[in-house]
């Protein structure tokens, strides 16, 4: 069976390597040394700071999971070298609410590395996947918890 490749932006690729680092190196020994901390406290059944020590444990050794699968499956992608007319992976849309004249600008990444606030949206979102192979003055239409929006794409760029 072939493993599922995930697109990611090296920037992304960069960052989650960072964070499976920190988790490894910081947070794995800081929780290791809680739980020997909350052991010597005594009985183990009603000791909370062991309890919450494990929990922690386990949070962070999923994550490590998660992030180890997402960098092992990732296919890092330059979005500087590429190029074209119409919207794909990497590439920064400028777009129009064709509704209240609202004017946004996001640029299209990985799963896990999207970010409204900083104009990062993943590509399975509904509205990457309802730009994805339009190209500038073309309408998409994006389902929302607020009903239907139209976008008009005024730009695609490539950074």
């Amino acid at each position: 069976m072939a493993i599922e490749r995930v697109p990611m932006t090296v920037e992304g690729h960069s960052r989650f390597e960072a964070e499976l680092h920190r988790l490894k190196a910081e947070e794995r020994p800081r929780i290791i040394q809680q739980i020997a901390e909350a052991r010597a406290l005594g009985d183990l059944s009603e000791n909370a700071e062991y309890h919450a020590a494990k929990e922690a444990q386990g949070l962070n050794e999923a994550r490590v999971a998660e992030l180890e699968d997402r960098l092992g499956r990732a296919d890092v992608i330059d979005t500087a070298n590429l190029s074209g007319t119409t919207v794909k992976f990497g590439a920064t849309v400028s777009l129009e609410d064709e509704d209240s004249g609202d004017k946004v600008k996001y640029r299209i990444v990985g799963e896990g590395e999207g970010n409204v606030k900083d104009g990062m949206i993943s590509i399975g979102s509904p509205i990457a996947r309802a730009l994805i192979g339009k190209a500038k003055g073309e309408t998409a239409e994006v389902t929302t918890p607020r009903g239907t929006r139209s976008y008009e794409v005024l730009k695609i760029e490539w950074k």
